[in-house]
């Protein structure tokens, strides 16, 4: 089935015949529900994280066990479907089941208008802007047949560089005009907070084990050039790792125990003990190293030097250099492939890719590719180069590779224009994997557009547009189900509102479409909390003039339907400069069923923060509902620096 020129298939595999029949699967369990049809068997169930009944706003992992129903041996390597929607009440369980693979056909058809509550397949682009905003993408809906565009995110900065978590829960944006990073939810694709990370924060890197984000800080003062690390879980500062000077870029060794953060214009690498932040060892790399890269396979981390366009190999363990491997001054970007067994290193000034063989640590084969490859990223079987100075993207089969082989290439024109002629591009790459792992993203800075392009395919099959904004980077958010062990497919979820809700599953080889049921219980706290007034800012633009007076308008709502609390008179709303100024208090007046005005003038430029506060309704100093403003000169809007 082809879904807004993406191939999406529903299908599943029989065991394999010859195979000795392991023991039949147990019954399911209290609370599991199960069917038997065509052979395959499916148990579905949804386990609350903390225990306990379905709880709306709770989290819980929706799971699905498909096995042969004669052998029980698991199906792995299959892509079923499932939604979760309100189930239409009053109807008997056969009208009701109708019902719900009625509504499972119009899901099928990624129609805006007949979206589930939660859609268990479903994945968007996050596009990373010129300016200070991101674009969530929806690949599979096309909005009057021109545009995908499901919403953007504002950021207080300009972005520079992103890391996302494996889960694709949350993505970390850095943006160093501001030295602060910003932490966007991807389910609900919001800025959640932002944190200050240093000066001048640039790259951003996860560790394996997802502990811990390390970022780059290039900052030009003396002692202030280094690595700020950043807690995951309680996003804390730990500690900032002073390092050598110059641009850093930061790899891991496999097991999350040591960070190696290269120093540009030191020369050097400097490694890091992760448990303890303690600096183990500086290893002299060459006159500029350009890159970092850890393998797997030989347990070794890679340095790219493009002055000397030599590669170092030290040792994960001993930190000993253990060979250099050399080549043509312009060695850059470099990363290895999944398995860690060749490593490609791009040289921008020869507009080639050279290939390592980590089994011995030599150069194997120097490809032409791309005009000033900066790029890469690897799918199962492919390597992706994308050109500065071309259109091309390269395509190197990995399959092909091996000391006396010939390689195989490919290539294929992601738009017209070469991303050169944007000007200034980020760190964020601009080529993001594809949900299949056999397709790629590309974005196209010049003509604002996204390119899906699929594997064995002559041209990209579709494009996205981001009208109104200027795309520099992509990256996958994947929300849909995962094979987390042989025939377990498992989708974390964050529970709706309270009701009765049908789940519905798909597979495509034997058909079946089949609905589950499922309660999720009233959270006790939760309608408390909504019983509170709760202030939600409607402002149209994050900046304004100085000077000039601006009329702040928010809503008071409480309740579960977001109910207009009308008729509040002791309403004040409070602000202040950053990071600290005297606050200031103006009244604020009904203009609306639950909409409230009050009218600011800022004489100063600087970022402010908002809060309403009132008695009535105890929104005092420690509520935590708040707006901010960036108030700029006058020039700056007129010359169009601030849009």
């Amino acid at each position: 089935m082809a879904v807004g020129g993406l191939a999406i298939h529903w299908q599943s595999r029989a065991a394999d015949a010859g195979k000795p029949a392991p023991a039949a699967e147990p019954a399911a369990t209290p609370g599991e529900q199960k069917l038997v049809r065509d052979g395959v068997s499916v148990v579905f169930d949804a386990k609350p994280l903390n225990g306990g009944p379905l709880t709306e706003g709770a989290f819980a992992d929706v799971q699905f066990r498909i096995t042969d129903s004669n052998s029980g041996q698991p199906l792995s390597g299959i892509t079923p479907g499932a939604w979760l929607d309100q189930a239409k009440s009053g109807l008997s369980k056969e009208d009701s089941d109708k019902e719900c693979r009625s509504r499972t056909a119009l899901y099928l058809k990624n129609s805006i208008g007949l979206r589930p509550v939660l859609d268990l397949n479903s994945y968007y682009l996050l596009v990373l802007n010129k300016d200070a905003s991101l674009t969530v993408i929806d690949p599979t809906v096309l909005v009057g047949g021109t545009s995908s565009t499901m919403t953007s995110i504002r950021l207080k900065g300009v972005p520079m560089d992103w890391a996302g978590t494996s889960d694709s829960k949350r993505v970390f944006v850095s943006m160093p005009d501001i030295n602060q990073i910003a932490v966007v939810d991807t389910e609900k694709f919001q800025v959640v907070t932002t944190l200050d990370a240093g000066r001048n924060p640039v790259r951003m890197v996860l560790q394996p084990d997802q502990r811990y984000l390390w970022v780059g800080n290039n900052a030009s003062e003396e002692g202030k050039s280094g690595v700020t690390v950043i807690d995951t879980e309680n996003l804390k500062v730990v500690g900032f790792l002073q390092s050598g000077a110059g641009h850093h870029e930061i790899a891991f060794s496999g097991d999350s125990r040591r960070a190696f953060v290269s120093n540009r214009d030191s020369g050097t690498l400097s490694v890091y003990e992760v448990a303890t932040r303690k600096l183990l060892k500086t290893v002299k790399t060459g006159t500029h190293p350009l890159s970092v890269a850890y393998s797997p396979l030989s347990d070794a981390v890679y340095v790219a030097d493009g002055n000397d366009g030599s590669v170092s190999v030290i040792d994960a363990k001993s930190l000993e250099l253990r060979k250099t491997i050399t080549s043509k001054a312009g060695l850059g970007p470099m990363r290895f492939s999944r398995d860690g067994r060749f490593g490609i290193v791009l040289n921008t000034l020869e507009n080639r890719a050279e290939v390592i063989d980590a089994g011995s640590d030599e150069f194997i084969h120097s490809l032409e590719v791309a005009a000033e490859p900066y790029q890469l990223v690897f799918t199962r079987g492919y390597a992706f180069i994308r050109g500065l100075a071309s259109p091309k993207v390269s395509m190197i089969n990995l399959s092909s590779l091996g000391k006396g082989k010939k390689p195989i290439q490919q290539s294929f024109e992601a738009g017209s224009a070469a991303p050169r002629a944007a000007g200034n591009l980020p760190l964020a790459d601009g080529l993001s994997v594809g949900r299949d792992d056999e397709s790629v993203f590309v974005v196209n800075p010049v003509d604002n557009t996204t390119y899906y392009y699929a594997e064995g395919m002559n041209a990209p099959m579709s494009g996205y547009p981001n009208r109104g904004n200027a795309p520099r980077g992509a990256r996958l958010i994947d929300h849909s189900l995962k094979e987390i062990q042989p025939g377990v497919y498992s989708a974390r979820v964050k529970l709706p509102a309270a009701g009765r809700f049908d789940v519905a599953f798909i597979l495509n080889q034997p058909q079946i479409v089949h609905c589950f049921a499922t309660d999720v219980k009233v959270d006790p706290s939760l309608e408390q909390r909504l019983g509170a007034a709760r202030i939600k800012f409607m402002l149209d633009r994050p900046v304004v003039k100085v000077g000039t007076e601006v009329p702040v308008r928010f809503r008071i709502v409480q309740g579960r339907g977001d109910i207009p609390k009308t008729g509040v008179t002791d309403l004040r709303l409070r602000y202040f400069m950053a990071p600290s100024s005297r606050p200031r208090e103006v009244p604020a007046k009904e203009v609306g069923d639950g909409v409230y005005e009050a009218s600011l003038t800022f004489a100063e430029t600087g970022a402010y923060y908002l809060h309403v506060r009132s008695q009535s309704l105890g929104l005092g100093p420690k509520e935590q509902t708040f707006a901010s403003l960036r108030v700029v000169p006058e020039q700056s809007v007129a010359t169009g620096l601030v849009r």
